[in-house]
C-alpha cells in the first residue's frame, strides 16, 4: 500500500515539475516500484481467492487464473506497464547523445512518454481494492479498526484529488510554453524551486475548489484555464458530496444498536402520549427499558436463533450454568438433560417494587436471579435473595400455588423457566422424570406429615 501510495504521489509530481531532470534515486523508485507491480500481476495468478458469497478460498489454479483475468486483470496490467524502464534507459542514451537535433528530438519523445506514464495512476485501484479488503476480513469486534480505515481511506482520496489538481494547475502552463499572461509567469516562479511551485499550484486548486477568491483573483486568460478552473471547482463539489455522504454514513453505522433503541423509546414515548398514561405509569415504563435493554436495543431471541444449536447451548450455558448449578433437582443430572433446560429457559428483567409473584396466586415458572435482590413474604417467614438464588421450583414440578409474595428490592435480571419448557425438556429423559417424580411425593408425604 505505501509502495502504491508513493507512486500516486510522486508520478504527477515527477510530469509536472521536475521539467524532465529526474536524479538517479527517483529514475530507481520507478523501476523499483515496476518491478514490484509486475510481481504482483504473477502473483495474483497463483494466489487464492475468497468469494464474496462464500467463506471458503478457492486454491485450484485454473479457476483463480480465470477469476483474475475476468477481474483485475486488464488493469494491472495497464498500472504495472514498465515506463520507468523505458524513461531510466531512455535517459541514458539522451544524456550520452551529441548531436543537438536528435538530442532535441530525443527530450520530445521522453516528454511524450512522461505524459503517457499517467496511465500509472490506475494504480490507485490497489489502494481501492486494499482498504476493501481490510474492511472485508475486519469482524464486530474490529469496528473500531474498520472505521480507522474507512476514515484514513477517505482522506487519503481527498489529498490525492487536490494533489493531482495542484500538478495540473503548473503542468497546463508548462505545455503551453508559460504563455505571457499565465499565473506562474505572473508569480514569477519560472526559476522558483519545486516545493515553492507545488505549494503555489496546490494553493490556487485549493482555491477553486472550495469556491474561495485567494489566489484565484484574475479571471481565466484563455480557454485552456477556463477548463481547469471549471474541472477545479466540480471535483471540489464532488469532495464535499463524498465527505459529507461518508461521514453520515460512518455516524449513521457508529452505534446502530444504540441508536435503534433510541428510536424504539421515541416511538414508546409517543405511543404512551397518545394513550394518556399516567406520568408515574411513564416512568417506570422509561425505567423498565433502561434497565431491561441499557441504551443498546436488540432481540436476544433473534440473536439465539440465528446460531447453530450447539453455539446456542455454550452461549446459555455460559450464561445460566452456574445458576442451576444451585439448584438440587438439577445437581448431578444428565448434562444433555441440563442443555436441553437451558434452551427453554427465558430473561427478564423487574423493576425496584415489582411484584413478581403473588402468595397463593397460581404458579407455573420458577426464577434464577442472575442479578439483583428479591424479598420473599408470606404469612409465616419473610426471606430475602440474592445474585444466584432461585425461587418457585415447587410450581416448576407441581403447576401448583405459589407459597410467598416475590417482590424485587432493586432492579432484578432473572431467568425464568416455564413449567410447559420443563416439561419439554424432559422428553427424552424418562430415568430423570421418575427421578423427579419420586421428589414430589417426596415433598408431598414430607407436607402430609
Amino acid at each position: 500500500m505505501a509502495i502504491t501510495f508513493l507512486n500516486l504521489i510522486g508520478i504527477p509530481m515527477e510530469i509536472a515539475f521536475l521539467d524532465g531532470v529526474n536524479d538517479l534515486g527517483w529514475e530507481g523508485f520507478n523501476v523499483f516500484s515496476d518491478t514490484l507491480f509486475l510481481i504482483d500481476v504473477a502473483l495474483n495468478f497463483r494466489m487464492g481467492i475468497i468469494p464474496e458469497d462464500s467463506e471458503v478460498a478457492i486454491l485450484d489454479l485454473k479457476e483463480i487464473r480465470m477469476s483474475y483475468l475476468r477481474s483485475w486483470f486488464i488493469p494491472d496490467v495497464i498500472a504495472a506497464f514498465p515506463i520507468g524502464y523505458i524513461l531510466f534507459f531512455a535517459d541514458l542514451h539522451y544524456n550520452h547523445e551529441d548531436n543537438p537535433s536528435k538530442a532535441n528530438r530525443m527530450m520530445r519523445i521522453l516528454m511524450f512518454v512522461r505524459i503517457l506514464s499517467l496511465i500509472r495512476l490506475v494504480r490507485v485501484s490497489r489502494l481501492v481494492r486494499f482498504f476493501n479488503e481490510v474492511e472485508k476480513v475486519s469482524n464486530a469486534n474490529l469496528e473500531v479498526v474498520r472505521m480507522f480505515f474507512r476514515i484514513l481511506f477517505l482522506f487519503m482520496m481527498i489529498f490525492l484529488l487536490c494533489h493531482w489538481n495542484g500538478c495540473i494547475q503548473y503542468f497546463v502552463p508548462m505545455l503551453e510554453e508559460f504563455p505571457a499572461d499565465c499565473w506562474v509567469r505572473k508569480e514569477n516562479l519560472m526559476n522558483a524551486t519545486v516545493s515553492v511551485k507545488y505549494s503555489w499550484g496546490v494553493f490556487r486548486a485549493l482555491s477553486q475548489m472550495i469556491a474561495l477568491s485567494y489566489g484565484s483573483m484574475d479571471a481565466p486568460t484563455n480557454y485552456v484555464e477556463l477548463w481547469i478552473v471549471m474541472v477545479s471547482m466540480i471535483s471540489g463539489c464532488m469532495m464535499y458530496t463524498v465527505l459529507v455522504a461518508n461521514a453520515t454514513t460512518m455516524i449513521a453505522n457508529t452505534d446502530p444498536t444504540a441508536k435503534e433503541y433510541k428510536s424504539k423509546m421515541c416511538r414508546l414515548e409517543h405511543y404512551m402520549t397518545f394513550m394518556k398514561l399516567p406520568p408515574e405509569l411513564q416512568l417506570r415504563i422509561s425505567k423498565y427499558y433502561q434497565a431491561r435493554y441499557g441504551g443498546k436495543w436488540f432481540d436476544e431471541n433473534t440473536v439465539i436463533d440465528t446460531v447453530s444449536t450447539a453455539l446456542k447451548e455454550e452461549i446459555l450455558l455460559a450464561m445460566c450454568s452456574r445458576l442451576l448449578k444451585k439448584v438440587p433437582m438439577f445437581q448431578d443430572q444428565d448434562v444433555h438433560f441440563i442443555n436441553a433446560v437451558l434452551l427453554k429457559l427465558s430473561y427478564e428483567v423487574f423493576l425496584e417494587g415489582d411484584v413478581i409473584v403473588r402468595e397463593n396466586a397460581p404458579g407455573d415458572r420458577m426464577f434464577f436471579i442472575d442479578h439483583g435482590e428479591v424479598g420473599l413474604e408470606s404469612d409465616s417467614f419473610q426471606r430475602e435473595l440474592c445474585d444466584g438464588d432461585y425461587f418457585g421450583e415447587t410450581c416448576v414440578l407441581t403447576k401448583g400455588k405459589h407459597l410467598a409474595t416475590a417482590r424485587a428490592l432493586t432492579d432484578c435480571q432473572c431467568f425464568s423457566l416455564s413449567w410447559l419448557g420443563f416439561q419439554q425438556a424432559l422428553v427424552g429423559f424418562p430415568d430423570v422424570r421418575k427421578d423427579l417424580e419420586k421428589l414430589v411425593q417426596l415433598h408431598a408425604d414430607r407436607g402430609s406429615n
